[in-house]
């Protein structure tokens, strides 16, 4: 099965179309080094929870909104020698500043243990 890398980040809402080309732009780079496919998803009914929610994972402020992403890969092996290839690549320079605040996105990586095909 798939290795999924996932992101929760919190971009402020006037930079949607900035966050969308510079996910676009990585999305090439991620896919020219193995991955299978890259999603990106824009909140859009992100309530707040009692106890736990995504807005309080990336401590949400006025102005922005929760971003939610996914890169599938063949494997763990791939996608580690995925983010090597791109750590070193000089193509990275010129994506600039971020249009989100890096501290505060949660990410992590994932073994798929069910997948029922593609939508």
């Amino acid at each position: 099965m798939s290795f999924i890398d996932g992101f929760v980040a919190p971009v402020p809402t006037a930079n949607k179309e900035t966050y969308r080309e510079h996910a676009r732009k990585a999305s090439e780079l991620f896919k020219e080094f193995g991955a299978l496919r890259v999603v990106e998803c824009w909140g859009n009914d992100v309530p707040k929870g009692k106890t736990t929610d995504f807005q309080g994972s990336v401590k949400l402020e006025d102005g922005e909104t929760v971003v939610f992403a996914w890169i599938e890969w063949p494997s763990k092996e791939v996608r580690d020698a995925g983010h090597q290839k791109m750590m070193s690549d000089p193509r990275m320079e010129a994506f600039g500043e971020m249009p989100f605040d890096g501290k505060r996105m949660i990410y992590g990586g994932f073994d798929a243990i069910l997948d029922t095909g593609e939508a």
